[in-house]
C-alpha cells in the first residue's frame, strides 16, 4: 500500500464498515512502516490489509475485501500473502481481533487456522456501547 492509494483504501474501509478506520489510522500506519497490502484485479482495488511485525509475532490490524468482491477467495489470499511476510520476516504466531458480531470474518479465520485465545472486552466502538473483541492467533 502506498501514500497516494489511501484515498482509495478509505473509500473501501467506508463502505464495508460502520465504524471505519479513519485517513490518519492508515497514514499513521504507512509511516510507522507496518506491513500495508492493496490487493487489486486489473486495477480495481478489492481488498487490503494491513499488519504490524514485531520481534518474533505479526499482528493484523486490518483486512478487509470490498463487499461487492466478498466471499471469491480473495481475503484468503490475501491472508496466505500475509503470513509468508511475517515467516519471512521472523514471525511465528499471528494474531488478531475480531467483532464477535463479524461471523464471516471468523469463519475465514479458522478455516485458515486460527484459534481463539481469548476476548478482549469493550474493544470496538458500537454506538452507545463497546463491542468486545474476540482475539485469535495462529502459529505460522
Amino acid at each position: 500500500m502506498q501514500t497516494s492509494e489511501v484515498d482509495a483504501v478509505l473509500a473501501v474501509e467506508q463502505c464495508a464498515y460502520p465504524f471505519p478506520w479513519t485517513r490518519g489510522n492508515f497514514t499513521d500506519s504507512l509511516a510507522s512502516g507496518y506491513s500495508a497490502w492493496t490487493c487489486r484485479i486489473e486495477g480495481t482495488l478489492v481488498g487490503y490489509a494491513v499488519m504490524m511485525l514485531v520481534l518474533d509475532e505479526a499482528h493484523l490490524l486490518n483486512l478487509t475485501v470490498a463487499p461487492e468482491w466478498q466471499r471469491r477467495g480473495h481475503g484468503s489470499a490475501v491472508l496466505c500473502h500475509l503470513f509468508a511476510v511475517a515467516r519471512t520476516h521472523g514471525a511465528k504466531r499471528m494474531f488478531l481481533e475480531v467483532r464477535p458480531s463479524n461471523a464471516s470474518g471468523q469463519g475465514l479465520y479458522r478455516k485458515l487456522g486460527f484459534e481463539t485465545i481469548g476476548r478482549r472486552r469493550g474493544y470496538y466502538p458500537a454506538g452507545a456501547v463497546r463491542e468486545d473483541a474476540v482475539v485469535m492467533a495462529l502459529t505460522l
